[in-house]
């Protein structure tokens, strides 16, 4: 039956790419449904260009909560044209106010709003906001900026702020909102600590930020053990580095169960936490990025043991926040779960100390024009068109699931583009919040994104966008904020074209293919003549729309990933039947390059003009 069932799928999705039945372009991109903040009884703090209103913040306000007063007063002023002048309480008499942060002027109890949380709330003729700390304070002031006034930091160079002479709120407004995940980070061309601050991401790995509550740091983030035990090293000492099966030593790996190892790693650790400029709280055991992993006698008995080639690192991570608690009592010790050691513990009792926090690097293995818990492919299996029509274990949920039940708190590190192919439609637009949303639902505590920092991958700026609002809120609605983005980056007559042709392009990848966030061919899925047609057409509509110069550039940069897919399947003007093919992808490449993109893959620039061969297809550009 299930041969057969599968040989039925695969004549569907025959009859798909061929146009013979028709694909449902119906998305459902996820997310409770958007209810814009009613005002039932009017409170003015701007009324027809007048103000009563003063902010008024405690004696010793830190520097969040003036970087607070001064953004709430500067989009005030941007939006009304009325500056709000603000007083600490000492000095505060009378008259209306607007309270940031914790004074004795409003009693508003924060005490069980968690970290980077606050509360809106009309207190008479007062307004306050007032968060859990600084930083959600300041939070809570971009939180009533965005969704009460309609201001909108749609990327680090497109703000939008609606101008009025009203600024009104609902006399009984009282709100408490707090962050999905504890731990977010997002970045991308241009972001600077302002533009992470706006849209509420708290990591910054090096930079501490305190003008804006601060930002998560580390002593040592990503790959680590290269510095924590030098592959100078390994001339005297090979046998702290892995064995290959073999029996030879390799510097792709440390040997962690070696007992010489562990306090060489500590003391260069101690010194780094020591020397470290800022005021990191984090420090990372990273493994090279290559899965060579250790086979002597020792390891390979850890592996038995507990069932996963994971098992040494936790083991080594425990001992390493062990050998540094005393010494650093606040410092939390993140370690990576990726590539061979990604998969937990399935046997024995081992878990995480306290202060050890698997960072899970899995994700980028599954995929992503499928929901998480229900598709099984991996892209380890090289996945070909037949894969569609296998049912697969859903491993890469179920392993999620089982590393929060051994540690306290747990992050994620996921990827969101094609590294591979950056300059291709990516497909997982669709999935994103399903995914985030089952990763907190299972205990999930922070999500750590590689969202091709620095690359113009396709739509990027869209998926960069509606990644932070899922990040502070899986429950999002992403289709709102997905046509909110679109009117002002694309134009409001553009946007319910882009909209459709990420819908079109979503439902024949998800039709026909899996995406994975390193492949080349099959993530972009196969389109019928029809679905070809509809989305050239769409293109043309919404190139041809009445928008601004900045906006058709904007259309003309997403573009690009249809004619490169085109031009890489030798689809229209790319066909070799076609004798100006040459051409045709001589004027994609310049395209590209007018548009300021330097890429088509995360692993190469593209070459200069004169050594390009315009016979390869555009993938090769690198």
């Amino acid at each position: 039956m299930k041969i057969i069932g599968g040989l039925m799928a695969f004549v569907q999705v025959i009859l798909a790419i061929i146009g013979v039945t028709p694909i449902s372009y119906d998305i459902n991109y996820g997310g409770n449904d958007y209810v814009a903040p009613e005002v039932n009884t009017p409170m003015y703090i701007v009324e027809d260009g007048v103000s009563d209103y003063t902010i008024v913040v405690a004696d010793d306000a830190d520097e969040c909560i003036m970087t607070a007063v001064s953004e709430l007063q500067t989009y005030v002023e941007k939006i009304s044209g009325v500056k709000l002048g603000y007083v600490n309480e000492s000095a505060y008499t009378s008259g209306k106010a607007i309270v940031l942060g914790e004074t004795k002027l409003c009693d508003v109890d924060t005490s069980s709003i968690k970290a980077d949380g606050f509360r809106l709330v009309a207190d008479g003729d007062n307004f306050v906001i007032a968060g859990a700390d600084s930083r959600g304070t300041l939070y809570g002031v971009y939180t009533f900026l965005e969704e009460y006034l309609g201001v909108r930091w749609f990327t680090p160079k497109l703000e939008v702020v609606p101008e009025s002479k009203d600024v009104v709120i609902d006399a009984a407004l009282d709100r408490i909102v707090e962050p999905s995940f504890a731990v977010r980070r997002n970045s991308q061309a241009y972001a600077d600590d302002a533009y992470r601050a706006k849209t509420k991401i708290n990591v910054s790995f090096y930079n501490e930020a305190t003008e804006y509550g601060g930002a998560m740091t580390w002593v040592m983030w990503d790959v680590t053990l290269d510095r924590l035990v030098p592959d100078s090293l390994f001339s005297e000492h090979p046998e702290y580095f892995a064995m290959n099966p073999d029996g030879s030593r390799t510097t792709d790996h440390v040997c962690l169960s070696h007992p010489e190892v562990l306090p060489i790693a500590v003391e260069n650790a101690r010194q780094a936490i020591l020397d470290c400029e800022y005021d990191a709280k984090y420090i990372h055991i990273g493994q090279k990025d290559n899965s060579n992993y250790c086979y002597c006698e020792s390891c390979s008995a850890l592996y038995e043991e507990y069932g996963s080639v994971s098992a040494p690192t936790i083991i080594f991570t425990n001992a390493f926040a062990d050998a540094l608690d005393d010494e650093f009592p606040y410092m939390t010790f993140t370690f990576y779960a990726y590539g061979e050691t990604d998969r937990p513990p399935v046997k024995g009792d081992l878990r995480c100390n306290e202060n050890v926090v698997p960072v899970l690097c899995q994700l980028h293995r599954a995929c992503r024009s499928h929901p998480l818990t229900e598709c099984g492919a991996i892209d380890e299996q090289q996945p070909t068109f037949d894969s569609l029509f296998v049912e697969q274990d859903t491993m890469v949920a179920k392993d999620h699931a089982e590393w929060v039940k051994i540690a306290d708190r747990t992050f994620i590190y996921d990827y969101t583009i094609n590294f591979i192919n950056t300059a291709m439609f990516f497909s997982n637009f669709e999935t994103m919040q399903s995914t985030m949303k089952y990763m907190h639902d299972i205990g999930i505590t922070g999500y750590v994104y590689n969202c091709g920092d620095g690359h113009y991958a396709a739509f990027n700026e869209l998926r960069n966008y509606l990644l932070c609002k899922l990040q502070w809120n899986v429950d999002a609605d992403v289709e709102y904020h997905m046509l909110d983005f679109m009117k002002a980056y694309y134009g409001e007559e553009a946007a319910p074209y882009m909209k459709e042709i990420i819908d079109v392009q979503t439902a024949h990848t998800k039709a026909t293919a899996h995406a994975f966030d390193f492949s080349w061919h099959y993530q972009a899925g196969f389109y019928s003549p029809q679905g070809v047609a509809k989305l050239d057409e769409l293109w043309e509509k919404a190139l041809s729309a009445d928008v601004t110069e900045e906006q058709k550039f904007n259309i003309e940069k997403d573009n690009l990933s249809w004619e490169y897919f085109k031009a890489n399947q030798f689809i229209g003007k790319y066909s070799f039947l076609n004798p100006l093919r040459l051409k045709a992808n001589e004027d994609l490449y310049d395209a590209f390059k007018a548009h300021g993109i330097s890429r088509v893959s995360s692993f190469g620039l593209i070459p200069e003009k004169e050594n390009v061969d315009f016979m390869d297809r555009p993938f090769n550009w690198k």
